[in-house]
């Protein structure tokens, strides 16, 4: 897996102060982004994060280029509807020679289960082959291919989103592929606006697991946000 920080807004806790900031201002906001003092901007980003009025949020935006997941990753990160995606499509790629695909370290740990899943993937590619030198369109061999298959993504979600993918996705009870892409993600985020995403991540780093008797009962270390 690969997850790559391709673009985000500039300036992104700024933008965001600003478009708080200008609901009770005199000025426009393109003199608030220009002269509202580094402080202003974080007690405003505090007040933001500590009321719960994240729409301002939405003036930020993030877009990652992420490649060498499953199918079974995107059939679930495309769930998170308020977001775009652009994703290879295997209606117009034709897969020659190996087919890449993910293989779960649960199957790869035995021998055994392992050898079963190579055997499976083989021979569906030797069937997608062969449809595909039978003159069968790719937009129908591509029916035999299977969820492991490794795909690529773009994937821009905007700052509030991005907070609450993290809160589902870094969970540990969340499927662990996507949970691996959600930290990646984060990792990246995380210093372009340190003080927004300074307690992103599963919602025990903030609190109480919300997951009730389903709870992994391993939570991450608690995180304080510093307050202005």
């Amino acid at each position: 897996m690969h997850v790559e920080l391709l673009y985000h807004t500039p300036d992104p806790e700024r933008a965001i102060a600003t478009a708080a900031r200008l609901c009770y201002a005199p000025v426009g906001a393109a003199e608030l982004m220009e002269t509202m003092p580094e402080e202003r901007v974080k007690s405003v980003l505090s007040t933001i994060m500590g009321s719960g009025h994240f729409s301002t949020l939405e003036h930020a935006s993030y877009t990652f280029a992420v490649d060498g997941v499953s199918r079974a990753l995107t059939h679930q990160l495309v769930r998170h509807r308020i977001a775009s995606f652009n994703q290879q499509s295997q209606r117009y790629v034709k897969f020659s020679g190996e087919l890449p695909v993910v293989k779960p370290e649960s199957v790869a740990a035995d021998p055994a289960t392992s050898e079963l899943f190579d055997e499976a993937i083989a021979k569906a590619q030797e069937a997608y082959r062969a449809l595909l030198d039978a003159g069968v369109p790719a937009e129908d061999a591509r029916y035999l291919l299977p969820n492991a298959a490794e795909t690529k993504i773009v994937i821009t979600m905007n700052v509030r989103e991005l907070l609450h993918f993290f809160s589902l996705r870094c969970c540990n009870r969340a499927q662990w592929e996507i949970r691996d892409m959600a930290h990646r993600m984060l990792e990246l985020a995380r210093p372009t606006a340190p003080f927004i995403f300074a307690d992103a991540g599963a919602p025990c780093v903030r609190g109480a697991c919300p997951e009730g008797k389903m709870t992994c009962g391993n939570p991450y270390p608690r995180v304080e946000r510093e307050q202005a």
